[in-house]
């Protein structure tokens, strides 16, 4: 009879839960289970620590002290500032990693674990700048050296790229035990069977009725993730946290955004940039990125791709 070993943790402001199923009475799988989930812990630890906003000493806020000179980086920040330039790039900006500033003037700036308000000198220096005149034009790459410039005082935002980053490398600790699920609020990577031997069965929430679900879909060895204005509210004006980078105003074509992708980071960020690009052009995306997709408008309209269009609640 399987056996789930499940773990929870508090990690990169939300619930990250592993479920793995698997043989239940062999000792030195059990052994080896429990060291590849807590391996699968520390990438989100490691990410963290690297990619967040929310706490000077990162890499990341170290980053955005030096401006307009090239700073050698880790791998793992080069290749999620690389990653969110692209998806910036093919959303035209709807998607944009240099959206720490508007975050942190909208309210969006308590770190979850002390609550402590967080505000950079340089979000400071830009305070005057008109939306849309800091971008991801800012920031250039050098893939041979690893280096990253600023080409201006900006603040980086990586939040809709790091914990898909996370999911991912979690997924790789976790490849060995092949039958597993990983939830990162509400963000899943899973991969072969549930504990009934069939494919994990993935609920969509309802984004207007809290509790119940819009529809549900069965997956193996896919990241599901969404995006919806439900999530976070401003402490300011009390507006969603899904701010459109090109005007910074939250973005209100759509209510929720689900995308369906090889790995979380795709899913993660195409979700955040089809939301904010609304139904046609937000599907559009999802549709050249060979992604599936499914958005909901705040009337409860449905858009979905094809493969998507056939998912029973």
């Amino acid at each position: 009879m399987p056996a789930v070993y499940l773990r929870t943790a508090m990690l990169m402001s939300t619930c990250v839960t592993i479920q793995v199923v698997g043989r239940g009475a062999d000792r030195q799988h059990a052994a080896e289970r429990r060291e590849n989930v807590e391996r699968a812990f520390r990438w989100f630890r490691r990410v963290e620590e690297c990619c967040t906003r929310f706490d000077a000493r990162s890499e990341l806020m170290q980053l955005t002290t030096r401006i307009g000179v090239p700073v050698p980086v880790s791998a793992l920040l080069y290749e999620a500032v690389q990653f969110a330039v692209r998806v910036a790039e093919e959303s035209e900006g709807a998607f944009d990693p240099t959206i720490g500033h508007s975050m942190e003037t909208r309210g969006f700036n308590r770190e979850y674990r002390t609550g402590q308000v967080v505000q950079t000198d340089l979000a400071d220096r830009t305070v005057s700048d008109p939306p849309g005149a800091v971008s991801y034009r800012d920031v250039r790459l050098d893939p041979a050296r690893k280096t990253i410039t600023l080409g201006r005082p900006l603040v980086l935002d990586l939040g809709a790229v790091a914990k898909g980053l996370a999911i991912d490398l979690a997924a790789r600790e976790l490849s060995p035990l092949e039958n597993y699920a990983i939830d990162a609020g509400g963000d899943l990577y899973v991969a072969g069977c549930n504990l009934d031997g069939a494919p994990w069965s993935i609920g969509i929430r309802h984004p207007r009725r809290d509790g119940h679900l819009i529809d549900s879909l069965r997956v193996s060895n896919l990241a599901v993730c969404t995006s919806g204005d439900y999530e976070r509210r401003s402490s300011g004006d009390g507006a969603h946290h899904m701010l459109d980078p090109r005007t910074g105003a939250a973005a209100d074509a759509v209510a929720s955004t689900t995308v369906v992708a090889p790995t979380a980071m795709v899913a993660d960020a195409l979700a955040t940039a089809a939301f904010v690009l609304g139904p046609t052009a937000g599907m559009q995306l999802l549709e050249r990125q060979g992604v599936d997709g499914l958005m909901v408008s705040p009337t409860l309209e449905r858009y979905s791709t094809r493969d998507m269009g056939s998912c029973g609640a």
